[in-house]
């Protein structure tokens, strides 16, 4: 099991999560397009976020040895994958510049790849209180029956 991620790389992954959210959501705000097509971008990028981060448990998990069912993991891929495919057939479709486009696909990826490290982190954090917990409980237990 790796150590606690330190306390700078914990605070960089939130803040470019913030980052990536906020520049995807700040540029559909000051987008020139119909409102249903935001909430199409928005929506994805709820969408990817989520599922990004339900991959990255699974995989986690199964990893651990906890028993995941493979519908769940086989969802979990498919939702991974049709968020990237609706983002990148939205983008072709879209009425904008290219440069406009990569900008849209960047905040997507960085705010995705944020929320996996994100989450990594948090259960890292708590995999690594847990196994602390436990040796204190063991510690304990030992000078007790020394007793």
């Amino acid at each position: 099991m790796n150590g606690k991620p330190t306390k700078a790389f914990v605070l960089v992954s939130i803040a470019m999560l913030i980052s990536g959210i906020a520049s995807f959501c700040i540029g559909l705000l000051n987008a020139q397009m119909e409102l249903n097509e935001k909430g199409y971008y928005f929506a994805i990028l709820i969408f990817g976020l989520f599922s990004f981060v339900s991959l990255q448990k699974t995989v986690r998990d199964k990893l651990e040895g906890q028993t995941i069912s493979k519908p769940y993991v086989l969802m979990c891929w498919v939702a991974a994958a049709a968020a990237i495919a609706l983002l990148t057939i939205g983008l072709i479709n879209a009425d904008l510049l290219l440069s406009e486009k990569g900008f849209y696909a960047m905040a997507y990826l960085l705010s995705g790849f944020a929320a996996i490290t994100v989450q990594k982190n948090v259960r890292d954090s708590i995999a690594v209180s847990s196994q602390v917990a436990t040796a204190i409980e063991q510690q304990e237990s030992a000078e007790e029956q020394s007793i």
